[in-house]
């Protein structure tokens, strides 16, 4: 598989390190590929489908994209304001925590989506999060320097390669996860990352049982071919919605380890899943593809596909 992209805005539980495990799931289909919870839109970045359609309930994520499609943010226009603001930060009071509040404070007045990068950058551990009026809520990282020549490089690098794939077959949606699943075809295909329920979650709007419960009666009725990813067992517990819903489909597993969490317990080995309802020659636990011919030249396609893109990437 190709290099995996990274995308330039970070969140805790992002799937950066299981996307070839993801990728080596999907069916070949003809239709859009669609996520009712892009979150960083790390897998859709990496799955190489033509058509896209990414929602989620966190408006700030979906206003940057449309932002990066719409040109309005562009790597120069990156590079540009991470040097100014990350010159400010170095320099300001409070060893850059002040800089920091007052680019918080902005965003949370005008919610730059510039501003959005910037924290999500600078905030602590990598998360986001938000109160519930709807506020950014992440202390700084107490790091000064945080936005050092190479970081900045990295991150322009990271919004070219994204760039360099969002087109105008890209749709980028702030809306409910049961409008997107209820408009999905047969053809396509949905892959949903919510929150994981019973664990330690940073998310706009919370994630309830009633979600999940809706969740399940959405993908079950779909006439789409679905991927949900969501966490099968740790050394305390297991998660109880397996049981209670996702068991009647197709579940492949991956021991897996978390570096954050909120809690001790959350800062294990995991094991996760994949629940699907199609039929897959995967073996069940710690992903082992069995070859494919039609499998492997859907691979090659989508290969080629990111590859060509990429390729006309402007260099920054």
């Amino acid at each position: 598989m190709h290099r995996i992209i990274v995308p330039p805005i970070k969140s805790q539980g992002i799937k950066t390190k299981l996307v070839p495990w993801i990728c080596a799931l999907i069916p070949q289909n003809e239709g859009y590929w669609i996520e009712p919870f892009m979150g960083t839109g790390v897998v859709a970045f990496n799955v190489g489908f033509k058509n896209n359609i990414l929602s989620d309930i966190n408006p700030h994520v979906v206003h940057f994209y449309n932002s990066i499609k719409n040109k309005e943010i562009t790597p120069s226009i990156v590079r540009e304001y991470l040097e100014r603001e990350g010159k400010l930060l170095s320099k300001s009071a409070e060893n850059g925590y002040a800089h920091y509040k007052y680019i918080r404070d902005r965003f949370n007045k005008h919610f730059s989506p510039l501003d959005f990068l910037f924290l999500s950058r600078a905030g602590f551990n990598g998360m986001i999060r938000f109160n519930n009026k709807g506020r950014w809520n992440i202390p700084f990282c107490k790091k000064p320097d945080r936005f050092s020549k190479a970081y900045i490089t990295k991150i322009v690098n990271q919004v070219a390669k994204v760039s360099s794939l969002i087109n105008s077959n890209w749709h980028f949606h702030n809306k409910d996860f049961r409008d997107i699943i209820h408009s999905a075809k047969a053809n396509d295909i949905i892959y949903c990352d919510p929150p994981y329920h019973g664990r330690y979650v940073d998310y706009y709007n919370g994630w309830t049982d009633d979600d999940e419960s809706d969740l399940f009666k959405a993908l079950k009725n779909t006439k789409a071919k679905f991927i949900l990813s969501t966490w099968h067992h740790n050394d305390y517990r297991d998660n109880v919605m397996i049981k209670k819903y996702w068991d009647e489909f197709n579940i492949v597993t991956r021991d897996y380890f978390y570096h954050s969490g909120g809690k001790i317990e959350n800062r294990n080995s995991v094991v996760e899943a994949l629940v699907f309802n199609f039929e897959s020659k995967i073996k069940k636990h710690n992903y082992e593809l069995i070859p494919k011919e039609e499998q492997l030249r859907l691979f090659e396609a989508r290969e080629k596909y990111i590859s060509d893109r990429l390729r006309e990437a402007v260099n920054v």
